[in-house]
């Protein structure tokens, strides 16, 4: 009886591997002597079954026949769930033996299908067991292929908001021996829905020959979401905008493979709308529920423009160019609004009337205070919803090799000479070519956090520098340079900051069209669009052959840390300090004269 369960068991394992499978002859044998084979062509592929006991160290080399590479797939294993990855693992070298370069390390905890590629002419496996006396199985299965041959439809990079992809050949039967990789990429902020339509490649209890898997991300480590084969249709939705698929094959039993559609779904829950605004554009997430509430549905909605349509899913995302899609500037009161109107057209019910509400979404980017105020109306015949949210403008400030201001300077902290003439833009990133930016103040300072002592270069749009210069308002660029300079009593680190104002060009009456005039005239205290730019720190070349001198490096630690000069506080400090001492050393020295007093000579007695 023993015997016909041993052969049905055998039989049952040897159906799906076929002929070339290699099992473990007795069930309480260990697989650690078994071969997997060598580079004969009868040895292209083979799938193997290891049964391992405790405390085992196993290594098996393949060799793999003139230009070919070898593809080394664990889709099954069990090992110690509790053991430690240092002391139980799967190795794959990349060479023929364990002292060859390691290609990956796998154990109980990783949670991904591990494959792994030849790029030498041996690999080399090494499996090791800890002392635990546990079931341990590992299916192994190889191939050697071509590298520079590829199978049609096999994988790719779907980056679209929505679409479909099938397996090679697809409703006919799938390629043997393939391996294929899909990544998927919708816009942030999304996540991503994906649906099998239909799935028919070969069965298994654990999926070791033919299997679809689905990784939570960018790659085929990211985390597995789902291994799966046979005849089914799962449904998988992803934690962020990226997703990865995975078809791999073997040598036998092909079937019509798979069909999959997916589609991007909005991660953030939207009850209603969200509007936000940035440097280029804004936009507004509508959810589908809302307008269904008011029997409306995604074609009934109309920018100022008509021909500017949103992107739809589970929500409907308008994006909107600050410059473009009817979107409408007015510049008041120093500050400037972008308007745009979203309309909800009612489908008539007859030719003379209807039965829908109107609807209009009005919204509203004013530009404020380094940053951005977001407002939107929903009028809903007599009814007004307002939102509001936050945002901030993009700058930034860079120095340049020369006048033209066409090549950045990268390097960190940038070494000049004295005197040496200096470039310096301050950048705005926006997509209206109507705002200018305008250089109010800038000072430089020995310390990144600009305490005293500092000087100023430009006040109030004026020059304070002899050597400084300020270029022309460039549209979206404030500019200007100076020769480079120290700081008495400290070394030659200097930091930049400038305060800066951002104006309509069209406005003629503006800051930013004035130049320069006196604080007293004109208090930006109430500006409302401004920001700051810092940059350093700038040394000068004599300090950067010095710096190999420890002192010198500490020295300039404390410089870019502390506070500069020897103040008054830091004299009136010291004073305070050196009295103190001076009064603890006289108590002292009165509790030692009065120890002393307290003692009397006394006469020795007469030892005779």
């Amino acid at each position: 009886m023993e015997a016909v369960r041993r052969l049905v068991l055998l039989a049952f394992l040897m159906v799906p591997c076929l002929a070339d499978l290699n099992l473990t002859k007795s069930e309480g044998k260990s697989s650690c002597q078994a071969s997997l084979g060598g580079s004969s062509q009868s040895d292209a592929h083979r799938a193997l079954i290891l049964n391992l006991h405790s405390n085992e160290d196993c290594t098996w080399t393949l060799q793999r026949p003139e230009n070919k590479s070898i593809r080394i797939i664990f889709s099954y294993f069990q090992l110690d769930p509790d053991g430690p990855c240092e002391s139980e693992n799967i190795k794959v070298f990349d060479g023929n033996s364990t002292k060859a370069s390691l290609l990956g390390k796998v154990c109980s905890k990783h949670d991904y299908i591990p494959v792994f590629e030849s790029s030498s002419s041996t690999l080399t496996v090494q499996i090791v067991t800890d002392s635990v006396k546990t079931q341990r199985t590992v299916f192994i299965f190889y191939y050697f292929f071509s590298s520079g041959t590829s199978i049609p439809n096999c994988g790719g990079y779907l980056d679209s908001p929505k679409g479909s992809f099938t397996s090679p050949n697809y409703p006919n039967a799938h390629p043997a021996l393939a391996y294929c990789v899909w990544h998927i990429r919708v816009e942030k902020g999304y996540k991503i829905k994906l649906n099998f339509r239909d799935i028919f490649i070969e069965a298994d209890e654990h999926c070791r020959f033919d299997f679809i898997a689905v990784y939570d991300g960018s790659s085929t480590t990211s985390g597995l979401m789902g291994q799966v084969c046979g005849y089914v249709k799962p449904t998988f939705e992803s934690s962020s905008d990226s997703l990865t698929v995975v078809l791999s094959t073997d040598y036998a039993n092909s079937y019509r493979g798979f069909s999959a559609s997916y589609t991007s779904i909005y991660a953030e829950n939207i009850n209603t709308t969200s509007l936000t605004c940035s440097s280029d554009k804004m936009r507004i997430i509508i959810n589908k529920s809302y307008l269904e509430s008011f029997t409306y549905n995604e074609n009934n909605l109309q920018l100022n423009d008509p021909t500017c349509r949103p992107k739809i899913s589970n929500v409907i995302d308008f994006s909107i160019p600050l410059d473009g899609c009817g979107t409408i500037k007015k510049v008041e009161d120093h500050s400037v609004t972008y308007t745009n109107i979203i309309t909800l057209n009612p489908s008539p019910t007859s030719e003379v009337i209807t039965r829908q509400k109107h609807l209009q979404i009005i919204l509203k980017c004013e530009m404020e205070q380094n940053s951005t105020v977001e407002m939107m109306y929903i009028t809903e015949d007599d009814i007004i919803q307002n939102e509001s949210a936050l945002g901030k403008y993009n700058t930034s400030m860079a120095l340049f090799e020369s006048s033209s201001f066409a090549k950045p300077i990268l390097e960190s902290p940038y070494y000049v000479d004295l005197n040496q003439t200096l470039f310096v833009q301050v950048s705005l990133y926006t997509s209206d070519p109507n705002l200018v930016v305008f250089l109010d103040t800038c000072r430089a300072s020995p310390t990144p956090d600009f305490t005293s002592p500092t000087y100023d270069l430009i006040k109030s749009g004026c020059n304070q520098d002899e050597t400084c210069k300020v270029y022309p308002l460039s549209k979206h660029y404030g500019r200007f340079q100076f020769n480079a300079f120290k700081f008495l009593n400290s070394l030659g680190s200097v930091y930049l900051q400038c305060k800066i104002l951002i104006c309509d060009s069209g406005d003629h009456q503006s800051r930013c069209s004035q130049g320069c005039v006196s604080r007293t005239k004109r208090d930006l205290s109430s500006y409302k669009w401004k920001t700051d730019a810092v940059i350093g720190p700038i040394r000068l070349k004599r300090d950067r052959s010095a710096s190999g001198n420890t002192g010198f490096q500490d020295q300039i630690h404390k410089e870019e840390t502390q506070s500069q000069p020897f103040s008054s506080l830091h004299l009136f400090s010291f004073t305070v300090l050196a009295l103190n001492l001076v009064i603890v050393a006289v108590i002292i020295t009165r509790h030692f004269v009065n120890q002393r007093t307290d003692y009397k000579y006394q006469k020795l007695q007469n030892m005779n």
